[in-house]
């Protein structure tokens, strides 16, 4: 029982170290919560992890919820899932409940907004390595179908205007259409 614990509190105090000290959304927690628990813990494998990062963003919600649910079901079942939404949801409630107090204040603050719009290229960067690690993951696994849904996603969304859900919507489609035949790409 006491291993089960340590495993519980360092779940918890993970997913509130990664939500306490990253700016950005979900995006940005993902390459970090794959770093933690693929790299540090190996409590998942790569593979594992972009799945689950494939399920997150299609799940409503947000998708830093959506995956520390999903990752801390995956450690350790329903008690993990629930102390990782603990830990992720808890950073920014209490940051925001403090925001809230001083509004006013930080609303025009110059140095706020200076730090505010520098944060922005940080995320930005996050979410570029994000993608290009994704992106390398399925090029990795030369499977023709995953290469092209990633490239037709892609294109969709970037230059034709597509709404994400639909693009979600056929993908998952595809992807269901293919594993029932049995071809896996």
């Amino acid at each position: 029982m006491e291993k089960g614990r340590s495993r519980y509190l360092k779940l918890f105090l993970s997913t509130l170290e990664i939500s306490a000290f990253t700016f950005g959304g979900g995006y940005v927690i993902i390459p970090l919560m794959r770093k933690t628990f693929v790299g540090k813990l190996k409590w998942i494998e790569d593979q594992e992890m972009l799945d689950l990062t494939a399920i997150a963003q299609s799940a409503p919600g947000p998708i830093a919820v959506n995956a520390a649910i999903l990752v801390g079901y995956r450690t350790a079942g329903i008690p993990g899932a629930l102390l990782s939404i603990l830990g992720s949801v808890l950073p920014p409630l209490v940051i925001i409940s403090v925001i809230s107090l001083f509004y006013q204040a930080f609303r025009s603050n110059r140095f706020v907004s200076a730090a505010m719009a520098a944060m922005s290229a940080g995320v930005a960067a996050v979410v570029i390595d994000a993608v290009i690690t994704m992106a390398w993951d399925v090029i990795k696994g030369r499977k023709a179908l995953p290469i092209a849904m990633m490239l037709a996603s892609f294109i969709l969304a970037a230059f034709l205007d597509v709404n994400v859900i639909a693009i979600l919507i056929a993908a998952g489609a595809v992807g269901f259409i293919a594993s029932s035949t049995g071809r896996k790409g």
